[in-house]
């Protein structure tokens, strides 16, 4: 190997030293956050699990038809150390839901110095937009999703027939932890749909146009996303598809504006 050569090495070396720093003390600052969320979040998990079974308290009351106050309910586990596991789960979505919006401005950070000015610019707003569309993706679960989610389970239960037999819902701790964590992530990430549909279309990868032509492809997709992200329950494949189906068609609204700005700015350049 030349002189030449050698130094060209070395020169782009560096950069990619820094870059990998730069990477590990971002990673440092997500896992602290990260480990702060989970420790603070697991302190109080017994008191978050309490508030995650009121869609579930609720739900019962309504399809039992037996007030608040006169219901007993029992939240069941079945292994010694059951809920604990479950109890430190519980504090790890949580604790990835509140950190979520430092993990998004740490990715921007560490991308942010490799675009133009302009870049910057247009990309920043997508960075404030996604823990907005996470939030909202969560609290979609938790207000409208749950509760009929639950009211469809509660209404399979079989009280005093012909034969005796009563069937009940018995709630599993793990279970329904898994089920609203699952819920909460699909829809959390699954709302992040219109930052990739606008990054694109920013980027002249795609057209408003194409994307609503393709409208019928979208709907098979979403449909069979819907079936495979979520537990397999109709109440909650028909709302993820619903909602990711309204805001395809809001995203192709966007990207329209988007796109009828960036040809008046263009010709106001040209003239």
């Amino acid at each position: 190997m030349s002189q030449i050569e050698h130094d060209e090495v070395e020169a782009s070396r560096a950069p990619l030293l820094e870059h990998l720093v730069e990477l590990r003390q971002r990673l440092m600052v997500i896992i602290g956050f990260l480990t702060v969320g989970f420790i603070a979040c697991f302190i109080v998990s017994n008191t978050i699990y309490e508030w995650l079974l009121l869609p579930y308290r609720d739900a019962a009351a309504a399809v039992r038809g037996v007030p608040v106050d006169e219901l007993e309910l029992t939240a069941n586990f079945f292994a010694p150390l059951e809920f604990f596991f479950v109890r430190l789960k519980l504090a790890l979505v949580g604790a990835f839901i509140i950190v979520f919006p430092v993990i998004s401005w740490q990715v921007y950070g560490f991308v942010a110095p490799g675009l133009y000015n302009n870049e910057r610019g247009a990309f920043a707003p997508f960075m404030i937009l996604s823990p907005l569309l996470f939030a909202l993706g969560v609290s979609f679960v938790y207000f409208v999703v749950l509760p009929m989610v639950m009211r469809f389970s509660l209404g399979q239960e079989q009280m005093g027939t012909d034969s005796g037999l009563s069937i009940e819902l018995l709630l599993n701790v793990s279970d329904y932890m898994n089920l609203i964590t699952t819920l909460m992530l699909v829809f959390g990430i699954s709302f992040q749909m219109p930052i990739l549909m606008m990054l694109l279309a920013k980027a002249g990868l795609v057209r408003s146009s194409t994307m609503l032509k393709g409208w019928r492809f979208a709907v098979v997709g979403i449909a069979l996303f819907a079936a495979f992200a979520t537990p397999p329950d109709p109440v909650s494949q028909i709302l993820l598809g619903g909602a990711l189906l309204a805001l395809y068609f809001l995203s192709i609204g966007a990207m329209t504006l988007m796109e009828g700005r960036r040809q008046d700015e263009d010709e106001e350049s040209d003239s």
